[in-house]
């Protein structure tokens, strides 16, 4: 590595179609990236739809203050959808956004109408995931140019912004094959973007598909800097635009990890991942100081998660021992994702979570003082925000947060149903504000629970009604009986005793009672041992269901009208968890997911069993140690729709709001398990698909009128606590 070198049961017969969806736990994006090739003709104008845990009720923008006077902070992207990861580019990189600025704006190289400030930043807008670069003009209007904004200019932040030009750094022309995929914490180094994408799959499961990439903004000409086979997270280039830091699970890959990855520091050349070498052993989030020195975090032996600083030899020979290692951030509260300035070597930007809050925010640190500066706690002090990123200059921080409104003169109410761009034209996907989706029969409408309270509404959005208050979780309609929908009732992810009965509502029959209008229900378990996930049989007469009753988590099969009073018959049985069951439209078989291969062990594939309980056999798992769940056939019972960590993650989770499995991204395979493609590439918490027998136009369907925060999620859990008080074990992932 040459410091030097300054280069750059059998019973039915009728179809069936009945669809749940499970909570899963951020930049939402598709892709049809496959490990075989797949025949769209399966799955012809059909729709799948799915929930994100919390991600409905995100509305990130981009948020910048000065650092040397505070409580002035400024909004700097537009409020559409979700905007975060942001950064500030350099005057190395002026020529480059320069020349994209004005082919946009149709200006000649000498106009002095260029914006007053440049911002980069992942955008989830239109269906998909994007990179931007917004040009912000502030200050007055010239009378020569008042259609741009431009013209005599106050100091930055002194106003609010005047206009916006807005360019996607990513079109399909570039060389990603046109694919839909994650971006992660982008930047900017002379003509080049550096990002990570998950569109090339590494096909091996449970490997992450993220990888950093670089594309030239005036060519499109796209470059893979990442080897193949290796996941790196969190680029950052070195202030002289030669080398590239990540955050890199090397050759061992993940290993389930939700909280902190076990990753390394590395550091390659930027024009074409060379000369790549581990600097650092524990690590993540790296950010250059200058050219021999890199902040990153790790979660330091006292368990508090700290800012480190690594400082390189000044010579040829770089290696892991070589390289000195202080801590720079004292314990006594969590400090990570850290982010320096060019110019500017007195303060780095940190985000931090205190003991005495329940929210992380962003503080400055003076490194010669080792004293914090809060920044947004006094502005914001009920919000989260997240990745700080400095300016060249160091004059100004920028960050990410709720914006905590809704900004419906921009069309961005609340989404019902949110569309997700999808490669496969034949099937449309969308994201629900809600959990456990199934679709009636005919595919006209779609019913979900809103943890509490189950719903019914038509597939394009419209009617939508509460048909039972209580908490209920899964959903699946009769195929005989019109307007029937059956859930559970009682506690989510609750042990085999707990008191969890299945009910079938009537949907299209209200009546009047003491709590006013309601829809008439029938209780059909007894004895509420967690009788949970009910599906039925194409020809309307039996339910499959998931009991504890055993004192295990098995499936029954029980009469669709009486329920277990009707006749009740046990289809699994063995001292393991059998859940998530799902009857295939042509009635033969049941697909489920299990740990019968490591009872209580976390690991969970999907299995099929015919309806008389023969047949049994594992179709899809992701590998040992591996979670598959939540399988639903599609309407012609040849393919699967699923959740999985087949790809691992796609980002630092501590980078990111709490996601339990910020791992699970949805699936689809033939019915044998071959061909899986990847549908959702984010790194959020994705689950329980729907797929319905209709296609739904993809566009994207607004809520009823919203009154609620925008701002309802948590900050990541394993942050809440102490270290002394935090068990050490990370928690099992969960399943119902």
């Amino acid at each position: 590595m040459n410091r030097h070198h300054h280069h750059h049961h059998r019973r039915s017969q009728p179809p069936l179609h009945i669809v749940f969806l499970f909570f899963i736990f951020l930049s939402t994006t598709t892709t049809s990236s496959t490990t075989e090739e797949y025949d769209n003709n399966l799955s012809t104008g059909s729709s799948i739809v799915f929930a994100t845990l919390g991600r409905t009720q995100y509305n990130f923008d981009i948020f910048t203050q000065t650092t040397y006077h505070q409580n002035d902070e400024v909004q700097l992207t537009d409020g559409e959808s979700v905007n975060y990861n942001g950064f500030f580019p350099s005057s190395t990189s002026s020529s480059s956004t320069s020349f994209l600025f004005n082919q946009t704006l149709s200006l000649d190289s000498s106009s002095s109408s260029l914006p007053s400030l440049q911002v980069v930043y992942v955008t989830e807008r239109n269906g998909t995931c994007n990179i931007y670069l917004d040009g912000v003009y502030y200050g007055d209007i010239d009378d020569s140019d008042t259609e741009l904004g431009g013209g005599r200019r106050r100091s930055v932040l002194e106003i609010r912004p005047t206009r916006r030009v807005q360019i996607p750094l990513l079109q399909s022309k570039d060389n990603i094959n046109g694919q839909i995929s994650m971006k992660d914490r982008p930047s900017i180094s002379e003509e080049y973007l550096v990002y990570v994408s998950t569109h090339e799959n590494p096909r091996l499961p449970r490997k992450s598909w993220a990888a950093v990439y670089s594309t030239h903004l005036i060519t499109g000409e796209t470059r893979r800097l990442t080897p193949n086979g290796i996941a790196d997270f969190s680029p950052s280039i070195s202030p002289s635009g030669i080398w590239t830091a990540v955050a890199s699970s090397g050759e061992k890959g993940w290993d389930g990890e939700i909280e902190g990855l076990n990753t390394g520091i590395y550091v390659f050349k930027t024009k074409d991942g060379s000369d790549r070498v581990k600097v650092v052993e524990h690590g993540g989030w790296p950010c250059w100081f200058d050219e021999f020195t890199i902040y990153f975090h790790r979660e330091s032996d006292d368990g508090w998660w700290s800012v480190y600083r690594a400082i390189l030899p000044q010579h040829d020979m770089i290696h892991a021992e070589s390289v000195m290692i202080e801590r720079v951030t004292p314990p006594g509260l969590h400090v990570f994702t850290p982010a320096t300035s060019i110019e500017n070597n007195n303060f780095i930007a940190v985000a931090t979570r205190r003991p005495s809050s329940s929210f992380r925010h962003i503080e400055l640190f003076d490194i010669a003082q080792n004293q914090f500066i809060q920044l947004t706690r006094p502005i914001s002090p009920d919000k989260h925000h997240y990745n700080p990123f400095l300016s060249p200059d160091g004059s100004r921080v920028g960050y990410h947060r709720c914006r905590g409104s809704v900004n419906k003169g921009k069309g961005n109410s609340p989404l019902l149903l949110e569309n997700i761009k999808n490669l496969d034209t034949e099937v449309s996907l969308f994201r629900i504000d809600g959990s456990f989706p199934s679709f009636s029969p005919d595919g006209k409408h779609i019913a979900y629970v809103g943890l509490p309270g189950l719903y019914v509404v038509n597939s394009d959005g419209s009617g939508r009604r509460r048909v039972y208050p209580g908490t209920a979780f899964s959903t699946a309609w009769d195929w005989k009986r019109k307007g029937v929908v059956y859930t559970s009732v009682g506690p989510i992810f609750a042990t085999e005793k707990t008191q969890v009965d299945i009910i079938s509502v009537n949907v299209d029959e209200e009546e009047s009672g003491e709590l006013g209008l309601t829809y008439a229900y029938n209780k059909l378990t007894i004895g509420g041992q967690n009788n949970a996930f009910p599906s039925a049989s194409p020809d309307g007469k039996w339910i499959v269901f998931r009991s504890g009753r055993s004192g295990h988590k098995n499936l029954y099969i029980m009469d669709a009208i009486e329920g277990e009073k009707g006749g009740l018959h046990q289809l699994t049985e063995g001292p393991w968890t059998d859940t998530m069951c799902n009857w295939s439209p042509d009635g033969e078989w049941i697909a489920f997911a299990s740990d019968r291969d490591n009872p209580g062990g976390g690991s969970f594939a999907i299995y099929f069993i015919h309806p008389n309980g023969t047949g049994l056999k594992k179709v899809i798992h992701s590998g040992e140690g591996g979670r598959t769940n939540h399988p639903w056939f599609s309407p012609d019972s040849k393919s699967l729709v699923f959740t999985s960590d087949f790809a691992a993650v796609s980002a630092e989770p501590i980078a990111n709001s709490h996601h339990f499995q910020p791992y699970g991204d949805i699936f689809i395979a033939k019915a044998d398990g071959s061909g899986i493609q990847r549908l959702t590439h984010n790194s959020y918490e994705d689950g329980t698909p729907a797929w319905g027998p209709t296609f739904m136009k993809p566009v994207d369907v607004a809520e009823l009128p919203f009154s609620g925060s925008m701002c309802a999620f948590d900050d990541c859990h394993w942050l809440n606590k102490a270290p002394a008080h935090r068990f050490l074990a990370s928690p099992k992932p969960r399943c119902s």
